[in-house]
């Protein structure tokens, strides 16, 4: 069996892809080596769950509590080479957008050298670049993952039209130099064929079936809960709050996340104006091993994602697959991304086009029915059973496949 590199520009507590990816292949029966980086102290926390597992793992520390050093040359590094990529625009070099968007590429690039084995394999939009010079460099193949479609994954607003523009060059450099590549959903992958003329393996982002739902019985008002890494605008928890309110229905929203104080004033303040029968919820983030039973004193999931980003409109969320294994009903926004898994629920899901606060309500209506509430939990738990886990063949096995034909 083979020596299998596996690089995150994240936290693994924040990168459940390469977590996953990590576990499967050496339980495959390779030896797996995995780089990722320290950042965040809640998600270093949440990484001290992983000390036990059976792969060697290097991190590279950047945190500014416990790295200084590494935190300033890192942050500087990264705003020279974004504001020569500024100046320069289209003629950037590929070693500028590199650092312009990883910050750790330099650190990511040594690390996976002193020993990258016999393939690199790595995702996340800071650690690509480094994959593929690390590749070119050691002679040894690599594949790469596009969890996001990162040319499409920044509002278009200055800064982040730029880095959008960088990631074009990443991506197709990667596409270009790797064995293999993954994506996050079908759409993802449909739109790197229609950008860059090869389309990567969709690996979606499940997670491992139950034996069961996790989900209590509950007559009340809907208990809808949200997660994500931050809790912030732009997300869609603003519909949610306005949908509820036309609909006039009483309902607890749950979050999970790292939230800005302001920003938990002005979801309150904004349910007290526009839906007072419904409450607000705030809880710390959870670590991927607790994904799945973390949604368990809930009814309803919610992934709302707005389509006026490129990679929102493409992309299917962890969370959005987090809930129907817990047997959670679903809130979706129809978007490109999030269809196939509309479709599976053959019409018992809350499902609504972006903006259309209306649709909405009268689907968070439809929730406070215990009946359809529950047709609709049973609906999203059959998709999980029977498509959306990482135990089907069309995910774990594909992605261990891959990297055996790559070698």
């Amino acid at each position: 069996m083979a020596r299998i590199t596996v690089v995150t520009g994240g936290h693994l507590s924040t990168c459940p892809r390469m977590l996953k990816a990590a576990d499967a292949l050496q339980e495959a029966g390779h030896r797996v080596r995995v780089i990722s980086t320290v950042s965040t102290p809640w998600a270093a926390d949440a990484d001290a769950a992983f000390q036990s597992r059976p792969w060697a793992w290097e991190r590279i520390d950047y945190m500014r509590q416990g790295n200084a050093s590494r935190w300033l040359v890192s942050g500087a590094r990264s705003r020279t080479a974004l504001a020569i990529a500024r100046r320069m625009n289209s003629e950037t070099p590929a070693a500028v957008a590199a650092r312009a968007i990883g910050r750790t590429h330099d650190e990511l690039l040594d690390a996976i050298l002193r020993d990258p084995g016999d393939l690199i394999y790595g995702g996340t939009r800071g650690a690509i670049a480094a994959v593929i010079e690390a590749s070119r460099a050691s002679g040894v193949p690599c594949g790469v993952d596009f969890e996001d479609f990162h040319c499409g994954e920044d509002e278009p607003d200055r800064d982040g039209a730029l880095r959008n523009a960088l990631s074009v060059g990443i991506m197709r450099e990667a596409l270009a130099h790797a064995a293999f590549a993954t994506a996050g959903s079908a759409a993802i992958a449909d739109a790197c064929e229609a950008t860059f003329g090869r389309r990567p393996i969709p690996i979606n982002n499940v997670f491992t079936l139950p034996a069961a739902p996790r989900r209590t019985t509950h007559h009340g008002a809907p208990r809808l809960y949200w997660f994500s890494q931050t809790i912030g605008p732009g997300r869609g928890i603003e519909d949610i709050i306005d949908g509820a309110g036309r609909a006039g229905i009483a309902a607890e929203l749950h979050l999970r996340g790292v939230i800005d104080a302001d920003y938990a004033v002005s979801l309150k303040h904004r349910a007290w104006t526009q839906a007072r029968r419904v409450s607000v919820h705030v809880y710390e983030p959870a670590p991927p091993d607790r994904m799945v039973a973390s949604c368990a004193d809930f009814d309803a999931g919610i992934s709302v994602e707005p389509d006026h980003i490129p990679n929102r409109a493409l992309c299917l969320p962890n969370k959005a697959l987090v809930y129907p294994l817990a047997g959670l009903a679903l809130v979706l926004t129809a978007t490109r991304g999030q269809l196939p898994l509309v479709s599976d629920t053959h019409g018992h899901a809350v499902t609504y086009r972006p903006g259309d606060l209306d649709v909405l309500a009268d689907g968070l209506t439809r929730l406070c029915d215990p009946l359809w509430r529950r047709q609709a939990q049973e609906a999203a738990w059959e998709a999980a059973r029977t498509r959306w886990h990482w135990e089907h063949p069309l995910e774990r096995d594909t992605l261990v496949a891959a990297v055996a034909a790559a070698r």
